[in-house]
């Protein structure tokens, strides 16, 4: 045999042999990058459905600061019989304080819209309680404040920003309802 022939033999049996090893090597190629993919997407809608979770339960604790920030829940759960204005008005500015400060985490759930609007919902309530304080001598009695509190948003016009913020709330948590977390 000479050199030529035992090179064509050799060839006869590797290039079949190669075919089948590169066509083999395709399929499984093939086979692991669909069970990649599957995982991947299996993992996103996993992840998608806590995050839907986490934001709505963050637009949930939002709400409720929005709602005992308003003075018609805050005052009656802080005043106390006997308080004079400084004290009642301290009392609803660490209420707010506290409650705001309780809900500082779910700002990284939610839009920075919404964000904006929550803590414009604080400082406004401060502002107001404290504009409205400065009016009456800090030792007269709680009640004064209470009355002046509930007249001024009774005789407010339009909408106040608690009223505007729980609005963005609920549509942006409608949304998520609706489409998810993708946006």
């Amino acid at each position: 045999m000479t050199t030529e022939e035992t090179i064509l033999e050799i060839l006869k049996y590797t290039i079949p042999a190669l075919v089948v090893m590169l066509t083999c090597y395709s399929i499984v190629q093939r086979f692991l990058n669909t069970q990649l993919r599957q995982k991947q997407v299996e993992m996103l809608r996993e992840n998608q459905e806590i995050t839907v979770r986490l934001r709505l339960q963050a637009y949930e604790r939002l709400a409720l600061f929005v709602e005992r920030s308003h003075p018609r829940n805050l005052i009656p759960r802080v005043y106390v019989q006997g308080m004079t204005v400084a004290d009642l008005q301290q009392a609803l500015f660490y209420n707010i304080k506290g409650e705001f400060e309780h809900n500082l985490s779910q700002q990284i759930y939610v839009t920075p819209g919404v964000w904006g609007l929550v803590r414009n919902v604080k400082e406004q309530e401060q502002n107001m309680i404290n504009s409205i304080a400065q009016q009456l001598p800090p030792d007269a009695p709680a009640k004064d404040l209470h009355m002046r509190i509930v007249d001024y948003v009774v005789g407010t016009e339009g909408e106040l920003p608690s009223e505007i913020a729980l609005k963005a709330i609920n549509e942006e948590a409608r949304r998520i309802l609706s489409f998810g977390a993708l946006e």
